[in-house]
């Protein structure tokens, strides 16, 4: 299990896990807007892309996508030549074990809310989809987007935001591994509850819903660092997918 629980956190697994889910979201994206700029896509796509559209329309497009593609290639590569074969039972594995997070997930974080609130008690299915699918949205869209919050959200806000926190944290305030890890854990998860509530798809604020998706990113945050990423997006999206099919 030792073996198993190191393999499956490592990049040549962990990206890799996170590949066919990229794939899928795309291309549901494309298909159902017919268009990889327009149309309705989750927000944190949007936001990781929009620079890049901005620069230089479909071809930053298809910068960004390389860009994203080739680093993940470059690691998966040099961790394959340091770390050992490409095993395929580690990804059955992961897979299970994802479906598992993604079943209790809304169950412990829904009580945590509960605890710390005295009895305000956010419901245990709340979507974690920054710019929220409405229920107007056809269900291959609601699908789409809770899809897209695994990837996009999780490299955004963990692999992105709280990297970036915890680097500005040391090397500019000056901060020990140990407090710029936890400080930007904190604003990290405080940022994407927010996140939620923006736009023409947010939800309407509420202390409940914010605290629950407050410690809903404290928990992914802490599986990012203890899982990977791969099992941390699957867990995102398929709590979303359960949720958006139940």
């Amino acid at each position: 299990m030792t073996g198993y629980w190191r393999a499956s956190r490592a990049p040549r697994h962990s990206l890799l896990f996170a590949l066919p889910l990229l794939l899928l979201y795309e291309l549901l994206a494309f298909t159902l807007s017919h268009d990889a700029i327009l149309g309705v896509r989750n927000g944190a796509d949007v936001l990781l892309k929009s620079l890049f559209v901005g620069l230089g329309g479909r071809d930053g497009l298809i910068a960004f996508g390389l860009l994203l593609v080739g680093t993940a290639a470059a690691l998966v590569i040099r961790d394959r030549r340091r770390g050992g074969p490409i095993e395929p039972r580690i990804f059955v594995l992961m897979l299970v074990e994802s479906v598992v997070y993604a079943l209790l997930f809304g169950l412990v974080v829904g009580t945590l809310t509960g605890l710390l609130l005295g009895g305000l008690v956010a419901a245990p299915g709340m979507r974690l989809v920054a710019g929220q699918a409405p229920a107007t949205l056809s269900l291959p869209t609601q699908l789409m987007i809770s899809l897209g919050a695994g990837i996009y959200e999780e490299l955004l806000f963990r692999v992105l935001l709280v990297g970036a926190l915890a680097w500005g944290g040391r090397r500019l305030l000056g901060w020990g591994p140990r407090g710029a890890g936890v400080m930007a854990t904190l604003v990290g998860a405080l940022v994407f509850s927010a996140f939620h509530y923006i736009g023409p798809y947010g939800d309407p604020l509420d202390l409940p819903s914010f605290t629950f998706r407050t410690l809903a990113g404290l928990v992914f945050s802490a599986m990012y660092l203890l899982r990977g990423f791969g099992i941390t997006a699957w867990t995102h999206a398929l709590y979303d997918v359960f949720l958006t099919l139940g």
